[in-house]
Order: C-alpha cells, then sequence, then structure tokens
C-alpha cells in the first residue's frame, strides 16, 4: 500500500503513487460505486461533480493501513478521523482552480486515488496542479486506474480538474491535524461568538484608535480579536494592550513574564485560526515558541487543543 510514493515540492508539496493499492483494495474501492446510497450534486459553474460519503463502507483495517502510511509519508500527526467519499464526474463536467486551505477544523491533507480503467488522453478529467489562480498547469496527474495523489491543503495548493470525456471515478481520503480538530474549531467558535470590541478596557482605546490610522482595516480587526480572547480569559489591561499591539505588528511580546509570554502568542494563534486559516508552518514556530512552558490554568483548555501532547 502506498509503497513507492514519488515526491515533488512544485509548485507546493505532493506525492503521487503509480500503483497504490492491491487489487483487492481496488476492488473494494470500485464496489463503492456499485452501492446504492444519497449522491451529492454538485452542479455549480465552479465545482461540477456527484459526492457521497462512503466512510461507514470502507473496512476500519483498510483507513488504519491508510492513515498509518499517510502519517509515515507526511510526518504529521494525523488524528484517528478519517473521512471517505466517492467523486463521480460525468461527461461535460469540470472543477475549477482552488486550493481548500484549511479553516479550523478542517482536514490537513487528502489521498486521491483514481479508479478509471482504460484512461486515454482524450478522456479528460485530469488533475491539473498551478502555482497561482492565474498560472499555467506547473504539473498534470493522469486519472489513471490505481494512481493515488496525496497533498497537504494549504492557502496556495492551487489544483483543478479538467473536463470530463468520459465517467470518472475518484476515492478521497481526508484527514485531520491533532491540532486542528472539529473540537478546536467549536472552542474557538464559542470564545469569539458574541463579539463586541466594546467589551475591551478602556486602556486600549488610544492604541487602537492610533493603530486605525496607519494600518490596514484586516489587521487591526486581527489584533482586536487577539486582545478579545486575552480579556475573556481574565487578563488585565496591560496583557490585553501588549497582545493587541503584538497582534497588529506594533511590537514584538518579549516579556519576561511567561504567562504573558505565553497567553499573548496563544492568542495571537485563536485569532489567526478564526480569522484565516490553520497555517502549519506558523503552528510548528508558535509550538517551538512555547515548547516547555507550562500550561497555565486559564490558558489550559484552549491551549491542550492547539498544541496537543
Amino acid at each position: 500500500m502506498l509503497s513507492q510514493p514519488i515526491h515533488h515540492d512544485s509548485p507546493f508539496p505532493f506525492f503521487y503513487d503509480n500503483s497504490a493499492f492491491s487489487a483487492e483494495q481496488c476492488a473494494e474501492l470500485e464496489h463503492l460505486f456499485l452501492q446504492d446510497g444519497e449522491w451529492q450534486h454538485r452542479d455549480g459553474a465552479f465545482y461540477r461533480c456527484s459526492l457521497r460519503d462512503v466512510t461507514e463502507h470502507i473496512p476500519t483495517r483498510f483507513q488504519t493501513e491508510v492513515l498509518g502510511r499517510m502519517r509515515e509519508i507526511t510526518g504529521l500527526p494525523l488524528t484517528n478521523h478519517v473521512l471517505v467519499t466517492a467523486q463521480r464526474m460525468q461527461p461535460g463536467q469540470v472543477i475549477g482552480i482552488h486550493s481548500d486551505r484549511p479553516l479550523v477544523g478542517y482536514e490537513i491533507a487528502r489521498l486521491v486515488v483514481q479508479l478509471n480503467k482504460h484512461w486515454h488522453a482524450e478522456h479528460g478529467g485530469v488533475l491539473e496542479l498551478f502555482s497561482s489562480p492565474e498560472s499555467d498547469a506547473v504539473f498534470r496527474v493522469n486519472p489513471e486506474y490505481n494512481k493515488a495523489f496525496g497533498f497537504l491543503l494549504h492557502g496556495d495548493s492551487y489544483h483543478g480538474v479538467t473536463e470530463a470525456a468520459q465517467p470518472r471515478q475518484t476515492v478521497v481520503f481526508n484527514f485531520w491535524h491533532a491540532a486542528n480538530t472539529p473540537e478546536l474549531a467549536a472552542h474557538v467558535q464559542a470564545l469569539f461568538a458574541n463579539m463586541h470590541f466594546s467589551e475591551l478596557p478602556t486602556l486600549l482605546d488610544s492604541v487602537a484608535a492610533a493603530a486605525e490610522l496607519s494600518l490596514p482595516e484586516d489587521t487591526t480587526f486581527y489584533a482586536g480579536m487577539a486582545a478579545l480572547a486575552l480579556h475573556r480569559w481574565g487578563y488585565d489591561e496591560t496583557t490585553i494592550v501588549a497582545g493587541y499591539r503584538h497582534s497588529a505588528g506594533l511590537a514584538i511580546c518579549d516579556t519576561n513574564d511567561t504567562e504573558t509570554y505565553a497567553a499573548v502568542l496563544l492568542a495571537d494563534w485563536v485569532a489567526c485560526l478564526y480569522r484565516d486559516s490553520f497555517d502549519l508552518a506558523r503552528w510548528k514556530i508558535l509550538r517551538r515558541e512555547l515548547a516547555g512552558i507550562e500550561i497555565f490554568a486559564r490558558l489550559m483548555p484552549t491551549w491542550q487543543l492547539c498544541l496537543p501532547e
């Protein structure tokens, strides 16, 4: 299983395996398209195909083996949760260029398995990779039988599928990072529920007003969210102002107070999760900066979800 992955770094890190599974395993996957079940039909201008959740039809043993290989290949702490979808494209359908950046609680990696016997170039349905939404395709992955394509989701993982001229069958395995789970998403949503910046202390008013005169609105809003996280965790005005200045890029938090330092960095991270997406490189920096620091009581619920052991 996935014994000969071929790795590439451009236009983003990915791998493919020309003979991913055994004949028996391929037969199990092909059988998914013969079973009765409700398909979700997408027929927009951008995304045209049919999808079906087939997770419960994949034997646990099979899922566990795939998950184990993906952990080895990616080197990531993937959770035990795996979601598997069957995807069917009909002639004339196409999937436009997109990146599937991992929002908070979203999957971090995918493995796309092609199940198209006797595929020829004129059949279309080619997976194309792009360096940007405006660029030409940098790499193409033909939808040949038993060919698998794996990649990490991030803001620049642009890809799309050319128009299919023949029916195209694909099974997609989705994997979650241990530090970006649906439980974390629920926690972050609850932390920022019913947002009102009027909650913030008056000591922040002059700092925020000055920042809003010189910085983009997105930056000051993001900084305000970090400040709000600190406020809702019960920190004092000085720490809240320090967090705002740090997230706005006005000052680096270099305090000697360990808890203040940890709280400011964690507030900056949860604001990033809420406003943008799960940035793997940025998460690794956070983990390194907080390594060896004790988990303070009021930060514990958030810390354990963002930086699981």
